[in-house]
């Protein structure tokens, strides 16, 4: 899927709500369908109840006996449907901004949580969306009503990146839920100036949820694969320094693998999982994660 993955990261297409919902569910469907039945899970597993059928709720699940004996319309409800919600956490800081073969690192995670959201829609899940960076909080708090996933796309592709991560530990505080069952998925480049963003990501971690931290780097960040004398912009402080490529790249490998280990081992101690996603590959990783990770809270 290399060639055809990188056909979908169009601007016209990331930046279109019909277009992005289109190709989350092209992606989704495609993973899915190379995955054995009984690793499914979704609506209708562990049957607790039944509620009235509600616009936008899926047909399949109409309890055709109930409407027999009844008249009315009613939709088998799980436990899985009324206790998981997934909350993706997005870093809105400038140095999303950063660009390799004319996508952003927005513009891909925009791809990576629409996709990610798509799945968790189709197991039955509440999505919530929240944006951050020092000068606002976009927030959208998590609903399982289908018009809802296209609000979350809406406000998906507005988000604007801009500025830092906020030091401020009061501008996060609301993100938290410790009373509720949840996914929370971190996604961020990790670029900060001490260690904000590693303890954010520690501080969502409770006995009641999973957390994972999705790390998006382009493919020429992380190797280094930039050829003679270059110019390093730091997008956040605006600091540019000149380099040899040829020169500073296998120290630059090494400093950047030693970085990730130490994230990686922080975080596995606090029980959260890491990945790092290139930008110039398919995400199919990242759905397979979450539904491990789903499966945790089941």
């Amino acid at each position: 899927m290399g060639t055809e993955f990188q056909d979908l990261l169009k601007p016209e297409i990331l930046s279109n709500v019909k277009h992005l919902e289109l190709v989350s569910k092209v992606i989704v469907d495609g993973f899915m369908s190379g995955l054995n039945k009984s690793n499914r899970v979704g609506s209708g597993i562990e049957f607790s109840q039944y509620r009235s059928y509600e616009p936008g709720d899926d047909l399949r699940l109409l309890d055709w006996k109930m409407l027999a004996r009844s008249g009315r319309y009613y939709i088998k409800q799980s436990e899985i449907e009324t206790n998981i919600s997934v909350k993706f956490i997005l870093d809105a800081s400038n140095s999303m901004q950063h660009k390799e073969n004319g996508i952003s690192k927005i513009e891909f995670t925009r791809l990576l949580i629409a996709s990610l959201g798509y799945l968790a829609r189709t197991q039955g899940d509440a999505l919530g969306l929240f944006a951050v960076n020092e000068h606002q909080l976009y927030s959208i708090y998590p609903r399982v009503q289908k018009q809802h996933f296209n609000r979350f796309l809406h406000q998906l592709i507005e988000i604007k990146p801009e500025g830092r991560w906020p030091k401020a530990a009061t501008e996060t505080e609301s993100l938290h839920d410790r009373r509720h069952r949840e996914l929370i998925i971190v996604i961020s480049d990790m670029y900060q100036e001490e260690s904000e963003l590693i303890d954010f990501v520690i501080s969502q971690k409770t006995m009641r949820n999973e957390v994972i931290m999705l790390r998006v780097m382009g493919g020429d960040e992380l190797d280094m694969s930039y050829s003679g004398t270059v110019t390093l912009e730091d997008l956040e402080s605006g600091n540019r320094v000149k380099i040899d490529s040829n020169a500073v790249r296998k120290l630059y490998k090494e400093n950047l693998s030693k970085a990730n280990t130490s994230i990686n081992e922080k975080l596995i101690e606090a029980g959260i999982g890491y990945e790092v996603f290139r930008m110039d590959e398919p995400i199919d990783e990242a759905l397979n994660l979450f539904l491990k990770r789903r499966k945790n809270l089941l």
